[in-house]
C-alpha cells in the first residue's frame, strides 16, 4: 500500500510544481508590466497588496490545517451555504494547505522581492542617490518585516478562528459558483 501513496505524492508534487510555475509566470508578468507603468505610490500599494495576499493565504492554509471537521460537517448537514465547500477544504487539507502556504505564499514572497527591487530603484532615481545598497537593504528588510510580522499575527488568528475562517472561505467559494462542483 505504501507504493500507491508514494506515486500519489510524486504525482501531486509534479502537478503542483507545474501549477506553481504557471501561476508565478502569469503573476510576475502582470506585476512587472503594471509596476513599470505606475507611479511610486501606486507601486508601493501594489507591493503592499502582494504582501497582504501572501499573509491572507497563509492564514487560510493554517486555518484549513488546524480546523475541526465536526462543526463544519454539522453546518453542511443543515445545508448552510458554504459549509459543504468548507468540509471539502478540510477533507483535502494537506493539498489546500500546501497550495495556500507554499504555492501562493512563496509566489507572493518572490514577487514582493522583485517589486521591492523595482521600488528601491525608483527611490534611487527620485533621490538621485548612489547609495544603492542602502536603498535595497531598507526595502528588502521592510518587506521581510511586514511579511514575517503579518504572518506571525495571522498564524495565531488562524489557529484560534480556524473553523470561522474555513467557513468564510467556503462561503466565498460557494458565492463564486463552486456549489455545483462539490458533491456529497
Amino acid at each position: 500500500m505504501a507504493k500507491p501513496k508514494k506515486k500519489s505524492s510524486l504525482s501531486w508534487a509534479v502537478k503542483i510544481a507545474l501549477v506553481t510555475f504557471a501561476i508565478a509566470t502569469m503573476i510576475n508578468l502582470l506585476s512587472e508590466s503594471v509596476m513599470r507603468g505606475v507611479g511610486f505610490i501606486i507601486a508601493l500599494c501594489i507591493l503592499l497588496f502582494i504582501i497582504l495576499l501572501g499573509i491572507v493565504f497563509d492564514i487560510i492554509g493554517i486555518a484549513v490545517a488546524s480546523a475541526s471537521l465536526p462543526p463544519l460537517a454539522s453546518m453542511a448537514a443543515k445545508k448552510m451555504k458554504g459549509a459543504k465547500q468548507a468540509v471539502k477544504l478540510l477533507q483535502n487539507a494537506p493539498s489546500v494547505s500546501n497550495f495556500c502556504n507554499d504555492v501562493v505564499g512563496d509566489i507572493c514572497g518572490i514577487i514582493s522581492g522583485s517589486a521591492g527591487a523595482a521600488i528601491a530603484a525608483r527611490i534611487l532615481m527620485m533621490a538621485g542617490s548612489t547609495k544603492e545598497v542602502l536603498a535595497g537593504v531598507l526595502v528588502s528588510a521592510s518587506i521581510a518585516a511586514l511579511t514575517v510580522g503579518g504572518k506571525a499575527l495571522g498564524k495565531g488568528f488562524a489557529m484560534k478562528k480556524s473553523s470561522t475562517i474555513v467557513l468564510f472561505v467556503g462561503k466565498v467559494l460557494y458565492t463564486l459558483g463552486y456549489q455545483r462542483r462539490v458533491k456529497k
